[in-house]
């Protein structure tokens, strides 16, 4: 089966460097990442190439929590960030899904962030996998349109942040 990256474009009515910093600084990013009602915290931020962002997301009221981190692998300030996203655990390391045992292992996410006119900000991700099986591409490919809602939900959590 052959790969098909997951595409989302958004433009986010705030100038280019705030959306940068929402998107790179701890504090910020844990005000709108993550899907709608899960709170984000984010226990490690080192942003720089090989650095990482070590994050949890919780659902207190049904007592879920999902470890994620990022791994930079690129940071152009303020225009391009590339990043390996792994599921996580309290300790940092690498696991799978927890709730989709063919969800990729690995997977890069390509975020870029053009200034458009009148303070606008054109945010583009792209969202590929590393190394997958054949049934993880199969998920995954499979997966776009509940990946654009989660996205896409995380994208207007991002926009009403910033409209604050």
């Amino acid at each position: 089966m052959a790969a098909k990256p997951f595409i989302l474009e958004r433009i986010i009515d705030a100038p280019r460097d705030a959306v940068w910093r929402a998107w790179t600084q701890a504090g910020e990013l844990a005000q709108w990442f993550g899907p709608k009602g899960l709170a984000c915290e984010v226990h490690k931020m080192d942003l720089q190439p090989g650095g990482i962002m070590h994050y949890r997301l919780s659902d207190a009221e049904h007592g879920i929590d999902i470890w994620g981190k990022w791994s930079f692998r690129e940071i152009t300030a303020p225009e391009r960030l590339v990043v390996e996203i792994n599921f996580s655990d309290a300790d940092c390391g690498v696991t799978r899904h927890p709730f989709a045992a063919d969800w990729p292992l690995r997977t890069l996410s390509a975020t870029t962030f053009k200034e458009s006119g009148d303070a606008k900000t054109i945010v583009t991700t792209q969202w590929d996998t590393i190394e997958s099986t054949r049934a993880e591409q199969a998920m995954f490919d499979n997966g776009h349109a509940g990946m654009n809602q989660g996205w896409g939900g995380m994208m207007d959590q991002l926009a009403q942040y910033l409209a604050k």
